[in-house]
């Protein structure tokens, strides 16, 4: 069957124009990767055209918009993970109007489909009593505890994104005086971040154990799984859940409902701006290329501080109101306010 003019643009996206031209990380491509696989399983399942016949022509705006509202509806998906998928493929049809001139007006129709609003979710950090309580959690008396303190303890002090974490190997750290490790996100953006002394020495320990300071063995995962390849993102998901409900069972009010690996993230953020680290310096140690994003921090403590305060008490300021306010007349309240004067 003779190649469709979708799976040579396609193929030339994923393979040329992503690695080459932009430089983008093979996690993005096998990211952009899964959302065709997604599409093409609903162009067949809902639309009847199987992958080998689907061809550009197929593909309009109004597919689009079914293919985000079948996410939605048949997959359970959420708003960010449908915004995601669209993300993916207004990068496509970017590339593809570029290539293709002679369906310009059809390419710019789907670029022209909007991403939905989300509500701003609550972040999820532990307190430094919470954090402490976590890493207090493994048993250090047999091999896989000492790991998962090793892994719980990098997570957190490195604030490291889970993928950042999983792609670690021996030979990014350096055993000076400051102790650092070499962290690669996202763009292959990399940036030293120093390790604490209590983090180094268990470090230690585990890399001692598992003979990773063999010059052998420098470009091996530093956690790896029993074959010896990396951690998945669920496997230090699980380990992270298993530790955080054992804190949970002993100090419930200092671990939140939801925790995820970036909730370690957030609480090395949280933690360091609360002893008054400046924003900047905040933003490099975790890689934001904007001090707007690392923002997010300095509005969440600012949030916990009102609910701290409104604590102490709440009924000192009392919330009368004023005539106006009651029956909503600005107008005729500032009008009898005049004529008092």
């Amino acid at each position: 069957m003779k190649p469709t003019d979708f799976s040579k643009y396609l193929t030339d996206y994923l393979t040329r124009y992503l690695p080459v031209e932009c430089g983008v990380s093979r996690n993005t491509i096998q990211t952009y990767s899964l959302t065709f696989t997604v599409f093409l399983r609903y162009m067949k399942e809902e639309e009847c055209i199987k992958p080998e016949r689907l061809c550009m022509e197929d593909i309009t705006k109004k597919r689009v918009i079914d293919f985000l509202n079948w996410l939605e509806r048949e997959r359970k998906c959420g708003v960010s993970t449908r915004n995601a998928r669209l993300a993916t493929l207004h990068s496509f049809f970017r590339y593809i109007q570029y290539r293709d001139i002679s369906g310009l007006n059809r390419w710019q129709e789907i670029l022209s489909v909007r991403f939905k609003k989300t509500a701003s979710l609550e972040m999820s950090f532990l307190t430094a009593e919470g954090m402490k309580l976590v890493l207090q959690q493994p048993d250090t008396s047999n091999p896989n505890g000492r790991r998962d303190l090793a892994l719980l303890g990098l997570l957190y002090d490195s604030a490291a994104r889970v993928q950042e974490l999983i792609d670690m190997t021996p030979s990014d750290f350096r055993f000076d005086e400051t102790v650092t490790v070499v962290l690669r996100g996202k763009g292959q953006k990399a940036r030293v971040v120093p390790l604490s002394s209590n983090q180094v020495k268990n470090l230690k320990q585990y890399m001692k154990e598992r003979n990773l300071f063999e010059v052998c063995n420098r470009t091996l995962p530093l956690f790896a799984n029993p074959q010896r390849n990396k951690l998945s993102r669920m496997a230090v998901l699980n380990i992270i859940k298993k530790y955080t409900d054992m804190a949970k069972q002993k100090m419930p009010e200092e671990i939140p409902m939801k925790i995820s690996c970036h909730s370690f993230r957030h609480s090395k953020a949280m933690h360091m701006l609360e002893a008054d680290i400046n924003l900047v310096y905040i933003r490099d140690f975790l890689g934001h290329s904007s001090t707007t994003t690392t923002e997010i921090y300095a509005k969440a403590s600012a949030k916990k501080k009102m609910e701290a305060l409104q604590k102490v008490n709440p009924t000192i300021v009392t919330n009368k109101k004023t005539t106006w306010q009651k029956d909503g007349e600005l107008l005729s309240w500032l009008k009898e306010l005049q004529q008092k004067y």
